[in-house]
């Protein structure tokens, strides 16, 4: 190689080196989290907690086996945590894309050709050979030098939207969680009142024949009667539209779960199934990395800041370094004759962009734009996240009166049953006095059912709300 040949190839060496150090150089800043002022503590929490249930799986926080098993299902099958699976794994193939942009381009190939000029044409040959032939092999390298981060950034663009897509699906878990344990509770509720109606069907009709008997006996009139009547008929009445809501429950949880309807198998009843108060609630600054919706807007600023940083980057100069060589001959027989059939060429070109200033322009302001957005939906998912917190703690609380109460007064009810069909047999009380006692005894023990759910749904709402739901058993 002549000296000239060797100063091309220290030269392009220079272009490297200088290339790749010019490419830790960025245009657009490091990322850096807003600053967010969070509390010391959630509203309606009661102390400052430092641990929280949002990092228990959920099989450690829910009791019931039969909830657990339903939950298991629901993770493996829910047809809506399958597609967002789906965009990890799509997601991940594109941030594989992106990490490659930092590789030149080789391509390889060879050719040959054999051409006859005309003899009177501009290109005519002399002597006695008519024909032209052309042999070559040949590879080329071309190498873009990521002086402003341009690749850099589109890299980070897809390794933050990759990491969004996977907080997105934790989202969709932590929300199927809940969902299954919330209509799981349901369907204990509606068991619970179907079981109380048919109790109190059952004591209607003794009641109907006592009224009856002293109908025949003469001392009540048709009236009490056709009253006790109506009033065993509209508990009646209730008993098919609780077995249809039981039914339909069931087929809600099976198709939540990705199977088709059928019965599902229950735990403990409503009432064998315990409450949990003072739930520790952690710290509101945990949520930036408990709650998986939080997180996935945090990625979408860093995908926004990312993509800004491109957009800014394409508005300058770009180097790009190419290589070439191979073997080249006119006869087939001196192809692979080396080195006098090997060449070379080594190029660098930069290149600035002149009439696409304005629309890259644009599309800077236009990212620039989407970055705030993100900012701005940012900021509203942590405001959103710690009302939801404050408000399944102060229900959890209310609740928690609530059921004392409510208890109570269903105990009550229960009793005042029990005396007055002892008083209405003795003629101390009056068949009025009989149905009006235990229609709101009836009534007492519906509201204690859906209380009861309530409270238990409400744990299960806390624990989304703190982000918990997402995060396996290790069992």
């Amino acid at each position: 190689m002549g000296r000239t040949g060797k100063n091309t190839v220290v030269a392009a060496c220079l272009l490297l080196l200088a290339g790749y150090a010019l490419s830790s150089c960025t245009m657009n800043g490091s990322y850096r989290r807003p600053d967010i002022a969070m509390p010391d503590q959630y509203r309606g929490s009661t102390a400052a907690d430092t641990l929280s249930i949002a990092t228990m799986p959920y099989r450690e926080f829910f009791s019931d086996t039969r909830l657990i098993t339903l939950i298991d299902s629901a993770v493996a099958g829910n047809l809506d945590l399958q597609v967002a699976i789906k965009n990890i794994a799509y997601a991940r193939e594109s941030s594989k894309v992106a990490k490659l942009g930092y590789l030149p381009t080789l391509s390889i190939g060879a050719d040959a050709s054999l051409s006859r000029p005309s003899d009177n044409g501009s290109s005519a040959l002399t002597g006695s050979d008519k024909s032209v032939e052309d042999y070559s092999a040949q590879g080329s390298l071309s190498w873009e030098a990521d002086i402003w981060g341009k690749i850099r950034s589109r890299k980070k663009s897809a390794l933050a939207a990759y990491l969004k897509t996977r907080e997105v699906a934790r989202a969709v878990q932590t929300r199927l969680v809940a969902d299954v344990a919330d209509s799981y509770y349901s369907l204990l509720m509606l068991d619970a009142q179907l079981d109380i109606s048919r109790k109190n069907l059952a004591l209607a009709d003794t009641t109907l024949r006592m009224i009856r008997l002293q109908y025949d006996a003469g001392q009540v009139t048709s009236l009490a009667v056709q009253q006790q009547e109506a009033s065993r008929s509209a508990i009646a009445l209730a008993i098919p539209e609780l077995e249809r809501l039981i039914a339909a429950r069931e087929n809600a949880i099976s198709i939540l779960t990705g199977h088709m309807p059928s019965r599902v198998e229950r735990g403990e009843p409503l009432f064998k199934t315990p409450v949990h108060d003072n739930l520790p609630a952690g710290l509101p600054a945990s949520l930036l990395e408990n709650r998986p919706d939080v997180k996935a807007a945090e990625l979408g600023m860093r995908e926004a800041h990312a993509n800004s940083g491109a957009a800014l980057a394409a508005l300058y100069p770009t180097l790009t370094l190419t290589a070439e060589g191979g073997l080249n001959a006119l006869r087939a027989s001196d192809w692979f004759s080396t080195p006098g059939s090997l060449f070379g060429v080594v190029q660098g070109a930069v290149l600035q962009p002149i009439f696409q200033q304005g629309r890259l322009r644009s599309e800077f302001r236009k990212t620039k734009i989407r970055s705030i957005q993100a900012e701005l939906a940012f900021r509203q998912a942590v405001l959103l996240a710690a009302g939801e917190v404050s408000d399944a703690l102060v229900q959890l609380s209310s609740l928690q009166n609530r059921e004392v109460e409510a208890s109570s007064r269903a105990a009550t009810l229960r009793k005042a049953v029990d005396n007055s069909t002892l008083l209405f047999r003795s003629g101390m009380a009056t068949y009025l006095e009989v149905i009006a006692v235990q229609n709101a005894s009836l009534g007492a023990y519906l509201e204690l059912a859906e209380i009861r759910r309530q409270h238990l749904s409400a744990m299960a709402e806390l624990y989304r709300a703190l982000g918990g739901g997402w995060v396996h058993s290790q069992s």
